[in-house]
This record gives structure tokens, sequence and C-alpha cells, in this order.
């Protein structure tokens, strides 16, 4: 099958809700890291998102879609959901938790709607690119209407 052709479940819930995208497949690449993503599909980095999620201490999940060159403030963020603290979640609690492994997390598709945060530099971005849900897969969205499908807000919760 023709990789650059194929759907995953992101692709079909943006087709679904006749949301406008464009999609990229960087799965022949040796690109690991968000920044190498961003290079090897010739974008700014400023413009590729990664999707991390994280716990507060009193159970409660939330969804951080942030520059693949940045790091999240922990402190920014739990202030961001009104929270006093909240962690990364562990690498193995991804999977059982949102249906995503490491490094295929979007913020479309999860088992459950999580709060979602977006980082405030995303406003000013005619579009924006995010994992499409898989390994080697990437879509790009207008912020406007990622905002409308997952309910998500903006905020400054990068370091």
């Amino acid at each position: 099958m023709d990789k650059t052709k194929e759907k995953t479940n992101v692709m079909r819930i943006l087709d679904q809700k006749k949301i406008s995208y464009q999609h990229y497949c960087y799965a022949d690449t040796a690109a690991v890291s968000g920044v190498e993503v961003a290079k090897v599909l010739g974008q700014d980095p400023a413009q590729v998102f990664k999707t991390l999620v994280t716990e507060s201490g009193k159970g409660g999940h939330y969804v951080f879609v942030i520059p693949v060159g940045e790091e999240l403030d922990l402190k920014k963020a739990a202030k961001a959901v009104g929270e006093k603290s909240i962690a990364l979640l562990r690498s193995k609690e991804l999977l059982p938790l949102t249906g995503y492994i490491h490094g295929g997390c979007s913020p479309i598709g999860m088992k459950k709607a999580f709060p979602t945060v977006i980082h405030s530099s995303a406003e000013t971005l005619g579009s924006m690119i995010f994992s499409a849900g898989k390994i080697g897969y990437q879509v790009e969205v207008a912020p406007a209407d990622l905002q409308k499908l997952t309910r998500c807000s903006f905020a400054d919760v990068i370091v």
C-alpha cells in the first residue's frame, strides 16, 4: 500500500467533520524528534506541534499542544487548567488512556475528550501541523478548526 495515501483515524475524523486538512507522510525517513520531522517536511518548527498529556495530583488529565522545539512549563500549564500542579504522563500510561503511543499522539481522536490547551503562538498561524495519530504521519489544520473540534483554549504554556 502507498503510505502517502494511507488514512489514519485522525484523517477520517477530519473528513467526517468536513474540516479541510493537508497530510504529510515521513514514515520512510529516520526523523524521530519533532524538530527532525519539521526539517524533513521542510516546515518551520514553530508551525509543527507536539501533543503532550499530563496528569494532575487529583487524577485529572490534560492535553497540551506546543511547538516541537519548545518545552512545556508545568507551572504555567497547571495554571492554565486551574490546577495546583501537573506532571507529564508516563509513557506506559499513554496508550491505555488515550489510544495513542508515544510519538504518535494527536489532540484529535483520543479515547476520551480531555481539556486541551494549545500554545498561544498557534493563534497567529494560518495553519499548524501535528501528529495524525500514527508515527510517520502529520496533518496540517487551521488552528480555528482544531479549536472547534477539540474545544481547546489557547495559553502561553512554554518555558
